[in-house]
């Protein structure tokens, strides 16, 4: 990416030349911009003085110091702030995605010249031929057309046409003059006073005098606007000349600002210079540093519209040239078609038109992005790309490896880049992504038809470029800290839906699970899989495919170089001349590095169950190893070793075999070309533990093994004092290890089998290592267990040897280290089993801690201890225990934590019992007794806990009790004493349910303890600490005791209305808080039927009615209260008892009548249960609460009383009482008496009438007297209750059959002899009307007795 020209990457923005502002003395020119500089860089690219296309050079371009010096005058103070607010406004940079109004500022010097627009051709003449005629078209100075451009006669594009219209010519030109201001007048003397005549005449010269200047000021002035003007029109003219807008800034001071002939001489200025009359003129004094910074972002907003409007002209003007090329089929100036150089040579060929569309096509694009019209740009920069793809698809029109291909070639990357750009503005990243893939693909396949395929380092190094210039996009773009920063996307894989496993038995999907398949169908091509190449990833991706580009050109060079020693001469290209001169390996370690780092950067958050690590993933190891890699190429060890340590703990953590194998052999190698010999031992000790891949050959493998023998024998250790320790806690043991304890627990001072197998790896030779000591530790500090190494025994290939460690114990231990000879060499695949006992005086558990392999060889001592439990990754075998030899004989161990055995106390022997009778009583406490009875030999100190589990039953209210501790849920800690052996001891456990019938369970934990003193035994894990583990033994019991009701009780409620007389409103006891009406309400029967439905009989006390205060219900009377004399009795299972109480209601009382009413008193029932051997339980207490009421809610009713029987001829009273309980409407009651012949009763009383208008709340009676002239049951004479405030019209027959018009409703008329309410007020069948009566065929009767 370096060898691009910066002109054709960076973003162009409109020009404004400034010109004018004063510079400080040590102001020095600025440089020329480097080529070779990367253009993806925060550092901006300065413009500085070029030299000019035509042969007249132009003046240099200027820039100023921003630091003022020391004591300046206003306007040189001025100039300076205004060059740095200018300056602070856009930097030449790569990535400019803001499109805000604002210029590329070039200062140059006010009498700075333009380059010319045309050249004319040169002419050559002689003498016999006349002077040719006056060219008739002209070129541009860098034209293909003009002999001296240097894109003569075939170029393209060259980077100085960008900087023509960067730094040579601008789109506006701002010009700084300073105004002409006259000195202020001089202050007038003090004179002495002298005569009125000599004031007068002083007064009058002093008068001409001023008039005198001010003419002389004017003239100056006009004399100084003049010059200015004839400056400005100069510089209008060549500006004009070239369609650049020119722009004044006159600098005064702020006196002149209130000088009322400033607009005048304004107005004098703009006419005499020819300036426009829009955004042409501007004043400026010396204001502060804000209103400075308005007045620079406000000139730009000014002159905005006439730069666009510059280059849009220019667009016009190539459009126009394109245009006409493209109708006349080829290039439309007059050329030769083939010129040959003076001097003789290869003759040269004009551009093409396929080259001149290149060139149309790239200036549209340019000028469309000095506007700003990104969209036009990139559509211009598209059709460049493809002319040029189209003129790279022929050698006829572009030859390779020559220069104009080059040129080409360079020009198509850089508009490439372009593409890619545009499209990141728009943040359409796989558009961006997609182009840069073909442009890749294509150019590929373009060079392996130049002979610059993949076998040549050109190749790849162009390939690399290409990544790198995409991650310095990508790059820069993300660095960006303005709003329009580069977001980079997220892929974020999708979770496809689980489909059903399960179909039907016929072998047919279900069509839902059909539905889903084709679901997940869709999904997946809608991108459920992606693409890496076809998604964008961050910059550091791309960075690291650049270097193994870079890495794979380096391989390519190398193999030339190769061929170059052997064929001198093979390889004299230019190309391969340069490339001699690259440091490949410091580009791979830049590109690698900058991979990392930006890895590093994007890292996502880890989410729900990944850590920080395995977020930071496998690539940044596989990038910080190729780092470590290329140390290693470019000879610095040191460095490599540093990360080779830091990759190698992930490596050995992780198990990441085949990638710590590769790793290790190149540290091996560093370590050898370093002299260390120490951490070559280790490494190759670790080589071993991990093996080869199956791809090695087999004098590969004995390589490890040979190359340690060899160190250790020619070389000795920097210290000779102790072992040289090789830890492989973390890497892959030697051997593969098996630890297997015959019995998962054991007792102390018992003895636990078990078997050490190391096994030697398959795949590498170890029978040449020297093996002599194998220790073998089942504690930290306990002495270990050392198998000596004999000579003559050997383990062949697949060979089983067995040695014998005895039985090891803790008295044994402490007396010296137990020492044994086995064999201690293996051969591949060769097996060596320790087998011994071991046992334990206090409670433990019991493990092999540690092995320790030993080797000696010369002046080496070298230890390597592994973890016997830990075995190898490849390793899969069920753990199996050796019973024979010869033949090996395995017996399957169906245990899967077999490394290790417990080590407990003895278990104590306990007998226990729990005695109850099921079922439990609610309300009662029930017994349950523990028996526990010692048949142990020692001394049992008893504990017992006690856990009620929380019932699973609505409203249930447990508790337990045992000894003095009472809880709804645990009893701890209950005491039995030390019981000596063969005695036992019982407690008693009372289990209280109330609430709802069912199960409770309860666990009973019974813990013992020895007494003994015990004996400090010390631990063979830690000898130097006592035993911590208590001889304690645990027995849990559980026990499930069901609950039922002793007594269930069962009720009949009915509801009556109240007959007692109303108070009426007048009486004023009714204002009283705690009156009753005996007319309003009713009045409740309850029956109680208590009958004993447990198992067990009971023994009642007493049963009492306990009544409660309650504002809406009152009980009135008990028949309990006179069977108080039947108590205590017995009830058995079965048996029943009644009471009966009237409890009073009145539903006024409550917020809401329709809403039942809480019952106003309990039952309380105090009973025993009946034991089987006839003794009596505790005292226990059910309390049952009366039923809700509901009273009846009457709007308007007639109660009718009349006798049950009466005598004949004797008269009887008939009574109709009529309420009005409406809480707002008064009634109008008409009451009818229907008599008929065959009635059996003569009739005293109203036959038809009206009564009083009822208001709410009141009550009328009538009375009636009836004699019986029948005996038997003699029907009540009808009767007929009507309220006439309803306009419903019914007709009703009379006695004689006629029918009557009345208006009005029926009243419902209820008997009271048969009225009754259940406990929600509905109607128990009784019947409540004489209409009712009537429709169900009966009539109210008395029964008449003779």
């Amino acid at each position: 990416m370096n060898s691009y020209p910066a002109e054709l990457l960076v973003q162009l923005a409109p020009v404004m030349f400034i010109a004018g502002l004063s510079l400080p003395p040590q102001s020095q020119p600025q440089s020329p911009p480097p080529t070779a500089q990367s253009p993806i860089s925060s550092t901006p690219i300065t413009q500085g003085p070029q030299r000019a296309i035509s042969p007249n050079p132009t003046p240099q371009v200027v820039s100023p110091t921003p630091t003022p010096p020391p004591k300046l005058d206003p306007f040189t103070h001025l100039s300076y702030k205004l060059c740095e607010a200018f300056r602070a406004q856009r930097k030449m940079e790569i990535w400019q995605p803001d499109k805000s109004k604002v210029f590329q500022v070039v200062f140059v010097d006010k009498e700075v010249r333009f380059p010319p627009r045309k050249l004319a051709p040169p002419t050559t003449t002689t003498l016999s031929a006349p002077p040719p005629p006056p060219p008739a078209h002209q070129h541009s100075p860098l034209s293909p057309l003009s002999p001296s451009s240097p894109l003569y006669p075939d170029g393209l594009i060259a980077p100085i046409w960008i900087r023509k219209h960067t730094s040579l010519v601008p789109s506006v030109f701002v010009l700084f003059l300073r105004l002409y201001e006259s000195p202020p007048p001089p202050q007038a003397q003090t004179q002495p006073p002298m005569s009125p005549l000599h004031d007068r005449e002083r007064a009058e010269r002093d008068r001409l005098e001023r008039e005198e200047r001010r003419g002389r000021d004017e003239e100056e002035e006009r004399r100084r606007d003049g010059e200015l003007a004839g400056e400005v029109a100069i510089r209008k003219k060549v500006c004009a000349e070239r369609g650049v807008k020119l722009t004044v800034v006159l600098m005064a001071s702020r006196r002149m600002l209130d000088d009322p002939s400033l607009d005048t001489r304004l107005t004098y200025i703009r006419r005499q210079s020819g300036l426009d009359a829009r955004a042409s003129l501007f004043v400026l004094s010396p204001v502060t540093q804000q209103e400075l910074n308005e007045f620079v972002h406000s000139i730009q907003q000014a002159l905005w519209e006439p730069s666009i409007e510059y280059y849009t002209s220019h667009s016009k003007r190539v459009r126009r040239k394109r245009n006409r090329h493209a109708q006349s089929g080829g290039v439309g100036y007059v050329v030769p078609a083939i010129s040959t150089p003076p001097g003789g040579g290869v003759p040269t060929r004009p551009l093409r038109p396929e080259g001149w569309t290149v060139r149309y096509e790239y200036k549209m694009a340019c000028f469309a992005e000095f506007r700003g019209e990104d969209e036009v740009a990139l559509k211009h920069y598209q059709d460049a790309y493809e002319a040029l793809v189209i003129m790279f698809g022929s050698t006829a029109i572009l030859p390779p490896r020559t220069k104009r291909w080059a040129e080409a070639k360079v020009l198509a990357d850089c508009v490439s880049v372009k593409i890619c750009k545009l499209y990141l503005y728009n943040s359409e990243h796989a558009l961006a992504l997609s182009h840069h893939n073909s442009h890749i693909k294509k150019f590929a396949d373009f060079s392996r038809g130049w002979g610059i395929g993949e076998e040549t380092f050109e190749f790849w190094s162009w390939f690399a470029r290409q990544h790198r210039i995409l991650a310095e996009l990508l790059e820069a773009g993300t660095r960006s800290s303005t709003p329009s920063t580069l977001k980079l996307p997220s892929h974020t894989p999708l979770v496809p839906p689980p489909i059903p496993t399960s179909a039907p038995s016929k072998g047919v999907l279900p069509p839902s699970t059909v539905a889903k398949g084709l679901e997940l169908e869709s999904l997946r091509s809608l991108g459920l899989g992606l693409n890496p190449s076809q998604a964008l990833m961050h910059p550091g991706f791309y960075y690291y495919m650049a270097a193994r580009c870079t890495e794979k050109r380096r391989e390519r060079f190398l193999g030339v170089e190769e061929i170059e020693v052997t064929r001198p001469g093979y390889a004299n290209s230019p190309g391969y001349l340069n490339e001699k001169k690259v440091d490949h390996l410091a580009i791979i370690l830049e590109l690698y590095t900058k991979s990392y780092e930006l890895f590093k950067q994007h890292t996502p958050q880890p989410q729900a169950g990944h850590n920080q690590a395995q977020m930071q993933g496998r690539h940044m190891l596989w990038i910080a190893y190729r780092i470590a890699q290329t140390y290693y190429q470019a000879a610095k060890f040191d460095m490599a070793v540093r990360f080779f340590e830091r990759i190698a703990k992930t490596y050995r953590r992780e198990k990441w075999g085949s990638m710590l194998q590769p790793l290790l052999r190149t540290w091996y190698a560093c370590a050898q070309q370093m002299g260390d010999v120490e951490l070559s031992v280790r490494l190759l000790v670790e080589l071993i533990g991990c093996g080869t891949d199956t791809t090695r050959e087999e004098g590969d493998v004995s390589e490890i093994e040979e190359d340690l023998i060899v160190v250790m024998k020619s070389t000795a250790p920097s210290t000779i004092d102790g072992p040289l320790i090789v830890d492989l806690s973390e890497s892959e043991p030697i051997f593969e290890p098996t630890v297997i304890f015959w019995s998962p627990e054991i007792n102390v001072n018992e003895p636990a089998p078990f078997q050490l197998t190391l096994t030697a790896p398959t795949n590498i030779s170890i029978s040449s290592l020297p093996f002599t000591v194998l220790s073998i530790y089942f504690g930290e500090e306990r002495p270990a267990v050392t198998v000596y190494h004999s000579s003559g025994l050997e383990v062949g290939d697949g060979e089983v040897q067995r040695v014998d460690l005895g039985l090891l114990s803790t008295s044994e231990a402490e007396t010296g280290v137990k020492e044994v000879k086995g064999c201690l060499r293996w051969d591949r695949g060769g097996k060596v089993v320790f087998s011994g006992a071991v046992s334990s005086e206090v409670p433990s558990v019991l493990k092999v801690a540690k092995v320790v392999l030993t080797m000696r060889e010369g002046k080496w001592w070298i230890e390597i201890p592994f973890d016997p439990s830990k075995s190898r990754q490849a390793a899969l075998n069920n753990p199996k225990w050796l019973s024979s030899t010869k033949p090996p004989r395995y017996v399957p161990v169906g245990r899967s934590e077999c490394h290790s055995t417990n080590v407990r106390h003895r278990p104590h022997e306990l007998n226990v019992r729990l005695t109850h009778q099921e079922p439990a009583y609610l309300d009662e406490e029930y017994p349950i007794v523990i028996d526990i009875t010692n048949t142990d030999d020692r001394d049992l100190d008893i504990m017992v806990d006690v856990l009620l589990h929380p019932a699973e039953i609505d409203l249930a209210d447990d508790h337990i009790t045992m000894d003095d501790q009472e809880s709804n849920g645990l009893i701890k800690g209950v005491s039995f004493g030390v019981i000596p052996p063969g005695v036992n001891t019982a407690k008693t456990l009372f289990l209280a349910s109330a609430g709802a019938p069912g199960d409770r369970t309860i666990d009973i934990s019974i813990q013992s303890r020895s007494t003994a003193a015990p004996s400090q035994p010390r631990s063979p894990i830690t000898p130097d600490t006592p035993a911590a583990t208590p001889d304690m033994t645990e027995v849990l019991h559980t026990l499930v005791v069901s609950a039922v009701e002793a007594i269930k009780v069962v009720y009949d409620v009915t509801c009556r209305r109240r007959l007692g007389e109303s108070r009426g409103l007048a009486d004023l006891r009714t204002f009283d808080g705690d009156f009753r009406d005996d007319a309003e309400g009713a009045e409740g029967v309850i029956t109680t039927t208590m009958e004993c439905a447990g198992p067990w009989g009971v023994e009642v006390e007493s049963v009492k009615l306990v009544p409660q205060d309650h504002p809406a219900a009152k009980v009135i009377s008990s028949s309990q209260e006179a069977d108080q004399d039947e108590f205590p009795s017995e009830w058995l299972p079965g048996d029943e008892f009644c009471d009966i109480c009237r409890v009073a209601v009145w539903p006024d009382e409550v917020d809401n009548p329709e809403e039942s009413i809480q019952g106003p008193g309990e039952y309380e029932i105090t009973w025993r249960r009946l034991l089987s051997n006839g003794d009596r339980g505790p005292k226990s207490i059910t309390r049952f609460a009366l039923p809700s009421l509901k009273a009846p809610t009457d709007g308007l009713i007639a109660l009718m009383e009349a006798p049950a029987k009466a005598k004949l001829h004797t008269p009887i009273p008939l009574h109709l009482t009529i309420r009005n309980r409406h809480p707002s409407r008064s009634a109008n009651i008409v009451v009818q008496l229907d008599l008929d012949p065959t009635d059996g009763f003569v009739v005293a009383g109203l036959r038809s009438g009206r009564i009083p208008t009822l208001l709410p709340g009141a009550e009328e009676k009538i009375s009636w007297r009836l004699i019986p002239i029948e005996c038997g049951f003699v029907k009540v004479p009808r009767m007929r209750v009507l309220e006439r405030r309803s306009a419903v019209a019914t007709t009703q027959p009379t006695a004689s059959g006629a029918d009557v018009e009345v208006e009005g409703e029926i009243v419902k008329v209820v008997d009271v002899r048969w009225e009754g309410k259940d406990v929600d007020g509905n109607d128990e069948g009784n019947v409540e009307s004489v209409e009712a009566e009537e429709a169900a065929g009966v009539q109210p009767t008395v029964l008449v007795l003779p």
